[in-house]
């Protein structure tokens, strides 16, 4: 096929379209006119000759061709992105992009940290942090829109075939309490004392609920005896309950910081228990790796990595992002007609 029935530009007006829900607040995100984008939907249907929107309802409805070029679209349109960023490596870390992503809490406390650290030593490279739940993130890595990142949660089945999954580092889950509570005069807290207390906890179903109720089942703690007296869906805002005097609760180590040092919450170890959860560092090894990622895998990971981490095993797929990048720059040459 010497032409290409659609243009780059025609699969973002597709994805926006898909995303936005009509015509209008596309063409809004787009900065193009409403019938602009309609004249391109209208030229990319008779040249594919097929519809690929229902315009029966009030919102934008794909029909099953137009979820079939939207899949392969957004492909298409990542491929491009990666080369435009290969290209742009090619000036040595004096500018292009850094991607990283994160679960929760390890985005809002661990990140922000080493992204602080990475931005002091390559201030011209622009780095975003995307927050989403483990799966979310693990296919923005998959589908090559986020470099590297770092997870505490559990991966699915179906994306780790095509994923590097690393042990990074432990996430310890410390028991914290009002500061006026009377277990905060004790140097630790017995087991049986965990039966006393009125917890504020996440969602049952969020993974650090889980981990947490794993690892004190290991310890033969019966955790349906635990007062669960409230649910919270951050874990802000269940420091701040606990700061109030509302009950106690397991929070990452990584979030109290600041609260310990300021003595408006106390720390209460457990006899014999630690909660600890392992976080993960995930990549796509057949992805192309920038200049700005490998900087900070080696310069900056290491710093907050467990005792032992082994940064070479970031190095193994040094042939997988060879071929990555080679595939890539060739899909590029071979429709530069159409960019």
């Amino acid at each position: 096929m010497s032409d290409l029935p659609f243009t780059l530009d025609q699969l973002r007006i597709l994805k926006a379209i898909a995303q936005e829900g009509s015509f209008k607040r596309a063409a809004d995100s787009l900065y193009v006119s409403q019938p602009a984008v309609s004249l391109q939907v209208q030229n990319l249907e008779r040249q594919l000759d097929v519809p690929l929107f229902d315009r029966g309802g009030r919102r934008a409805q794909l029909t099953e061709a137009g979820h079939l070029l939207l899949n392969y679209g957004e492909k298409i349109l990542s491929l491009c992105q990666e080369t435009c960023r290969a290209i742009e490596d090619l000036q040595n870390l004096q500018g292009g992009t850094l991607i990283v992503g994160a679960s929760q809490t390890t985005g809002t406390y661990l990140l922000p940290r080493m992204i602080g650290l990475f931005r002091q030593k390559y201030p011209d490279v622009a780095v975003q942090l995307h927050v989403h739940s483990t799966r979310r993130t693990a296919w923005s890595v998959v589908n090559g829109q986020v470099d590297l990142a770092i997870i505490g949660g559990e991966i699915p089945a179906e994306l780790a075939e095509s994923l590097e999954i690393i042990p990074y580092s432990e996430d310890e889950l410390a028991l914290i309490l009002p500061v006026f509570h009377p277990f905060s005069k004790l140097e630790t807290i017995q087991k049986e004392d965990l039966y006393k207390l009125q917890f504020i906890a996440l969602d049952s179903q969020s993974t650090i609920r889980k981990v947490i109720d794993q690892v004190l089942a290991r310890h033969d703690i019966d955790t349906r005896r635990l007062k669960v007296e409230m649910e919270l869906n951050s874990i802000e805002a269940i420091k701040n309950a606990v700061q109030s005097g509302l009950g106690a609760a397991f929070v990452s180590t990584s979030a109290i910081a600041k609260e310990l040092q300021m003595d408006v919450l106390h720390c209460a170890p457990i006899e014999g228990v630690v909660v600890k959860r392992t976080l993960w560092l995930i990549f796509n090894p057949n992805r192309y790796r920038s200049k700005a990622a490998e900087a900070f895998s080696r310069e900056i990971l290491p710093q907050f990595a467990a005792p032992g981490w082994n940064i070479d095993v970031l190095k193994s797929s040094q042939n997988h992002r060879s071929l990555a990048i080679n595939t890539t720059l060739e899909l590029d040459t071979s429709h530069s007609d159409e960019s």
